[in-house]
């Protein structure tokens, strides 16, 4: 190899690290959030301890303790959110939407069963 050969593989090859760095600082920069410890509320299960989490910038959320299903709100617009539950490895869709307490802004009520989900 002559040296202008040498000097072009080794710019490859920092560009082709530089590259890979930047994809892991995106990918580290755009995981889902830690689980923060919380007060939670919900109708069916009453007040208890829980870990919530983030899961997007649009606001959506899960919610999950020891001995009680997940629930999982994803926003489809500010103040709106569809409900799931998580049953083991399963996502259950709750039935109507979510629309946030105009009294209480940690709290979400159901539009359909009027049931409440709430995250402090």
């Amino acid at each position: 190899m002559n040296a202008l050969t040498e000097m072009s593989n080794a710019r490859q090859a920092r560009i082709a690290l530089a590259t890979a760095l930047c994809i892991a600082a995106l990918f580290a920069a755009s995981g889902p959030a830690q689980a923060k410890p919380a007060r939670c509320f919900t109708t069916d299960d009453g007040e208890f301890g829980c870990d919530f989490r983030m899961v997007d910038r649009d606001g959506s959320f899960t919610i999950s303790a020891a001995g009680k299903p997940s629930y999982i709100l994803n926003m489809s617009e500010p103040g709106v959110a569809y409900g799931f539950t998580q049953v083991g490895s399963k996502n259950i869709p709750l039935p109507g939407r979510y629309l946030r307490d105009p009294n209480d802004g940690a709290c979400w009520l159901n539009d359909a069963t009027k049931t409440k989900i709430c995250a402090r």
